[in-house]
């Protein structure tokens, strides 16, 4: 297949255009930097894999009909994984991107007739986190989103917004589309990359400077996660497969809650993890603080993603066994991304157990 990414020199973009390669697909980039292009293609160099089959298109999301001369030819599938992520950005310039751009992708994918893979969130699999954002799911035409960016911050609630937007412009037009639901990104199964502006990288970092000194939550909060190479697999198959479902819920039920995750990552990156519960209400209140979500480097919109809802992921897992994807252990990648971390720091780790 030849295979159109957005986002393609993202973290998650790099690993899907090496899954993809592996595979035998064609895969073209959508980008505007050439110099995250070239660290792209540096990669995929790295890799081994057929560079022939790898070609870039200059295009931005930010631009009307995505800054496209002319449309590509042969496309039978777009991955739009492209999202502006930043804490505390505007609702104006959160809604530029994420929103009007996406659009603008499922536009193109209406254009040449293929099929439509789009990447929002495991957030938008709890109804309750939704209502409670100002979500009106039963009258959506009612939700004063606004609010919403007032409530969620201007990322969270963008990243919402488009995915009710496209769902609506998917239906209106009869488009082939898939949704993924990534949770927390985890670094590679096996080596452990995992780039330092992902949420994870910024969690072991501040355990690593002893920043977090309490468990965010109660003893039932979570933060599911999800290797970077198992979601590539899995949006690769999305891509390619003959029946998929419409929504695919991508997160590892065997993720612990907040509290064995921090023991087992504080444990593995050789320093005390904390043991005693915050409450997220007195951590958001404190965050209220000017100043302290600085000094802590703790963002009061990433609380939003600590919660207690558990998820039904049969359906994933039914369509990933058909696939033949198997999610590695729990212990081991989030071993192989606390060896990263370390590696990165030029420091040695220690050692844990983790249990299934």
């Amino acid at each position: 297949m030849t295979i159109l990414i957005t986002g393609a020199t993202g973290f998650i973009g790099k690993y899907l255009c090496l899954t993809l390669l592996q595979q035998g697909h064609d895969v073209k980039a959508l980008t505007r930097s050439k110099s995250s292009l070239t660290q792209l293609t540096d990669f995929l160099e790295q890799q081994g894999v057929a560079m022939e089959r790898f070609s870039a298109l200059e295009g931005d999301l930010e631009k009307p009909d995505l800054g496209l001369v002319t449309l590509p030819n042969g496309i039978e599938c777009i991955v739009h994984l492209a999202a502006r992520f930043a804490w505390n950005l505007s609702e104006h310039e959160a809604r530029h991107t994420n929103v009007t751009g996406s659009l603008r992708v499922a536009e193109l994918a209406r254009h040449l007739d293929c099929r439509l893979v789009f990447i929002t969130g495991f957030m938008l699999a709890n109804e309750a986190h939704l209502s409670r954002q100002g979500i009106q799911l039963s009258h959506l035409e009612q939700t004063d989103w606004s609010q919403v960016y007032r409530r969620a911050g201007g990322y969270e609630a963008s990243k919402l917004e488009s995915a009710f937007r496209l769902r609506e412009f998917v239906a209106r037009h009869g488009l082939n589309a898939v949704e993924v639901q990534p949770a927390t990104v985890a670094g590679h199964g096996s080596t452990g990359d995992l780039d330092p502006a992902q949420p994870l990288y910024s969690l072991l970092d501040n355990l690593y400077h002893g920043r977090l000194a309490m468990i965010p939550g109660s003893p039932e909060h979570w933060l599911p996660l999800i290797p970077v190479d198992s979601l590539a697999q899995l949006i690769a198959a999305a891509c390619t497969a003959t029946h998929v479902p419409d929504t695919l819920l991508a997160l590892d039920q065997n993720s612990p809650n907040l509290a064995g995750l921090l023991q087992a990552a504080a444990q593995l990156l050789g320093k005390p993890g904390p043991r005693r519960h915050l409450p997220i209400g007195v951590m958001k209140a404190l965050l209220a603080i000017p100043g302290l979500p600085g000094l802590l480097k703790v963002a009061p919109e990433s609380l939003a993603f600590i919660q207690t809802c558990r998820f039904d992921t049969s359906r994933t897992e039914q369509f990933l066994a058909k696939q033949n994807v198997q999610l590695p252990p729990f212990a081991e990648y989030l071993e192989a991304s606390c060896r990263h971390y370390c590696q990165r720091l030029g420091v040695s780790g220690g050692a844990v157990t983790i249990g299934a």
